[in-house]
């Protein structure tokens, strides 16, 4: 099942968003915070978007958290928490079984990190969603899949688990083969675009690609899923300011293309 990210189209309002996915033929949407707190600044509620998702087709793939409860103390702390717990309402309210979290992007105690794994796990279980924790290559400490996978092992909850971002994975050197060694059951989640062969910035993520037009081998990368039945959503996350020039149709459906060329013939 593919889905359409919502920061691939960042430019582009929420409502013709959903209703680019579902005329391109994107099996889902990937709903972002930004997209309830961009609401909220006009003044709307946030069951004005969640009445306009539930009304759009697209079936919802995951629902973002806001970053930093990893190592946030006190008053942060309890904000974020409050946050999440919010969004894992909201994605049971769309019937959606996934949330994501990128990590904090400093520096911190690994335990620390695990710990709040577990505090933040025990939320999304109540709510009856999993946790995707995505590492980040651009981040200080937490930017590997190795490094990523000590802090998941050390927490050990059950309702959490490894979002796999090809972007992230490319940028930081990992290869098809320690993919290859990762249990199914630590995998919660996908996301997907390609990475520029050169001109790559530290500390740059906004130059993400359709499938084809990067360096990350696409048709190994989902054929690696499909051996290991992975059976949720891969969602195209691609934010570029220059796709968001673009017409936003075009876009998706140039992405929809290239993805669906390189995805495992069925018999």
């Amino acid at each position: 099942m593919l889905a359409l990210h919502t920061w691939t189209l960042d430019t582009t309002p929420l409502a013709e968003v959903l209703r680019i996915a579902r005329h391109v033929g994107w099996d889902g949407i990937e709903l972002r915070r930004v997209d309830f707190t961009r609401v909220a600044a006009r003044g709307q509620e946030a069951a004005e978007v969640l009445a306009l998702v539930k009304a759009s087709g697209p079936r919802i793939a995951c629902v973002g958290v806001e970053l930093g409860w990893l190592w946030a103390e006190r008053d942060e702390r309890r904000r974020l928490l409050q946050v999440f717990d919010e969004q894992c309402a909201r994605a049971a309210a769309l019937g959606c079984a996934t949330v994501m979290s990128p990590v904090d992007r400093g520096r911190g105690d690994p335990r620390r990190a695990a710990e709040s794994v577990r505090e933040v796990g025990s939320l999304a279980a109540r709510h009856g969603v999993r946790l995707a924790v995505e590492f980040n290559s651009q981040a200080e400490q937490l930017n590997t899949l190795g490094v990523m996978r000590e802090v998941m092992a050390t927490a050990g909850h059950p309702a959490c688990g490894l979002l796999l971002d090809t972007y992230h994975l490319w940028r930081s050197a990992a290869t098809l083969r320690e993919l290859d060694d990762l249990p199914p059951a630590e995998i919660a989640y996908v996301q997907y675009s390609d990475v520029p062969a050169r001109g790559l910035e530290p500390g740059k993520f906004t130059d993400r690609l359709p499938p084809g037009q990067g360096v990350v081998p696409f048709a190994e990368f989902f054929a690696l899923l499909a051996r290991k039945g992975y059976p949720g959503f891969m969602s195209y996350e691609a934010p570029n300011p220059a796709a968001w020039a673009r017409p936003p149709e075009d876009v998706a459906r140039e992405a929809l293309d290239a993805t669906r060329a390189r995805l495992p013939r069925r018999v």
